[in-house]
């Protein structure tokens, strides 16, 4: 299944939907991740928030391929999508085991093939890098074999990218 979690207006989301199983809109209006842990441990993978992010965590632990656009934000993910991004933990558990040599979160859904981020707005080289580590560590961390980041010139390049 491939999700794509996108915080770009409703202009796109046609031409998103055309190329996704599952489309995430980070529009801002989701309450921010409350670290209660609740999915962790109370309501696996699902927030105890009444939202349009309660099953968040289902969604993104099915998906075989995670795409995620974002606006740049100093080599981050902008603040919409990192919410959503907070609010998935629970697609792994609280109980923790060795891969590739590295302690990471025993994963709920088991691995999945690429964590893909399509980066629109102006980066510098620095950010470029930093992106580049950071989708790289989220791949590992949430289980996903590889990880590819993409930077468009313009969102004119989007629907290529997908």
């Amino acid at each position: 299944m491939k999700v794509i979690l996108h915080d770009l207006g409703p202009d796109y989301h046609e031409a998103i939907g055309r190329r996704c199983d599952v489309e995430l809109v980070a529009d801002g209006r989701y309450a921010p991740c409350q670290g209660c842990f609740g999915c962790w441990t109370k309501h696996p993978a699902e927030c105890f928030m009444k939202d349009g992010l309660q099953r968040v965590c289902r969604t993104i632990g099915h998906a075989d391929e995670l795409v995620i656009v974002t606006r740049n934000l100093y080599g981050s993910y902008s603040a919409p999508i990192k919410n959503v991004l907070d609010r998935s933990i629970g697609t792994s558990t609280p109980f923790s085991t060795y891969r590739g040599g590295q302690m990471h979160h025993t994963l709920r859904y088991g691995r999945h093939d690429l964590w893909k981020v399509v980066v629109y707005g102006d980066a510098t080289e620095a950010e470029r890098g930093t992106f580049r580590y950071l989708a790289e560590r989220n791949a590992i961390n949430d289980g996903f074999a590889r990880s590819e980041v993409v930077f468009l010139a313009s969102l004119a390049e989007l629907e290529e990218a997908l």
